[in-house]
């Protein structure tokens, strides 16, 4: 969990925290959380996923407590994730099943089942929009009520809901990919078992999944400079809604349809291709392509891209490049561990630079004496 601030005179601690609470409060003004949940999505995904909680309400309240501190929120959401019990495993989720929003490709002009372009900052101009100062809820009820009234001309009631299928399976009916080796080894849990190395891909893709979205960003961005191997095309990117089931804890045999249906996880999933150099029965070097693979909790598709990069350097440690060596890669990319060290030099360290100070008045006086 990182370190924690534990010492201090109690009246001066306790002084500190209603100071905390008086700078929260000063402005007289109170946001909800259903207003943080309404209004602050991305900040809500991000925080569920390093948090490794999925519960928009719990990350808009942490949000809140920590004033929008976001490595605040994720500390404070994984403390209270280390309190609740672990009831069930669910079954194995695959992503075709995904109730989709919104899915692109950048290989592919023409994919099966098309281009959905869903909601997306990325075909808006990144100019201040000052009209959003002083928008009223009359002005905001009106607009949501023209849209879905547009909304309802343009679907007819017999439109049936579509999975879509992957981009890659579309490759491999061409025999462009191999298929999927099959794993049966059970997942590590990394909430459970310490991370240790070398680590099993399970373990490395939980720890990317819940990594400090910026961290991850960064070091999948050095990857792509030059400081890595791996420079992929993405495949896909699809955000959507995933079913979650549970079996039975107390029927060892049971079949799919015996499950029961818990609710479901927004989540956003990348494939990206990686041209790699094989050697083919000849031992002449021809091209090839391997998948790097990202996924994490609600709408953060660049933390999901850079997952995947992160994911194909992490399956060649041979290479010498920092985003290659796991232990580099996975123990810095925490958002409590990091900043828990960090934070921890405010903590008392007398005695260790005092000591540090004497020796070096030792050595001046040392040298003092020698030039008498």
């Amino acid at each position: 969990m990182g370190y924690v601030a534990v010492k201090g005179g109690t009246k001066a601690i306790e002084a500190s925290i209603e100071r905390l609470t008086y700078d929260r409060l000063q402005e007289s003004e109170v946001i909800e959380v259903k207003t943080i949940m309404a209004t602050m999505r991305a900040l809500v995904d991000q925080v569920m996923s390093e948090s490794s909680l999925y519960s928009p309400f719990l990350a808009a309240l942490a949000i809140k407590q920590a004033e929008g501190s976001m490595e605040e929120a994720v500390f404070i959401m994984r403390a209270h994730r280390s309190t609740l019990p672990r009831l069930h495993y669910s079954n194995i989720v695959e992503s075709e099943s995904m109730l989709v929003e919104r899915r692109i490709s950048a290989s592919f002009k023409d994919i099966p089942g098309g281009q959905i372009l869903g909601s997306t900052t990325d075909y808006t101009h990144r100019l201040l929009d000052f009209s959003l100062a002083s928008e009223t809820k009359l002005e905001n009820d009106q607009w949501m009520k023209n849209y879905v009234d547009k909304l309802e001309q343009a679907v007819s009631p017999q439109d049936e809901v579509l999975f879509f299928p992957k981009v890659v399976d579309y490759l491999r009916q061409e025999g462009l990919f191999g298929g999927h080796e099959l794993d049966d080894t059970p997942p590590t849990d990394i909430t459970k078992e310490n991370l240790s190395f070398p680590a099993s891909r399970s373990a490395r893709l939980q720890t990317l999944t819940r990594g400090q979205t910026g961290a991850v960003t960064a070091l999948g961005y050095a990857s792509l400079r030059g400081y890595g191997q791996v420079h992929p095309t993405v495949g896909e990117v699809r955000v959507g809604m995933l079913p979650i089931y549970v079996g039975h804890p107390n029927e060892p045999e049971q079949t799919e349809e015996d499950s029961y249906y818990i609710g479901e996880i927004k989540v956003s999933e990348v494939e990206s291709f990686v041209p790699v150099s094989v050697k083919n029965e000849q031992n002449e070097a021809e091209l090839d392509f391997e998948i790097g693979y990202g996924v994490c909790y609600g709408q953060n598709e660049t933390k999901a891209i850079a997952m995947s990069i992160l994911d194909q350097c992490l399956e060649h440690p041979e290479a010498s490049f920092p985003t290659h060596d796991e232990e580099f890669v996975l123990l810095h990319i925490d958002s409590v561990e990091a900043t828990g060290f960090i934070s921890h030099l405010k903590l008392p360290h007398y005695v260790t630079f005092q000591s540090k100070l004497d020796s070096v008045r030792e050595v001046k006086r040392k040298g003092e004496s020698d030039e008498e």
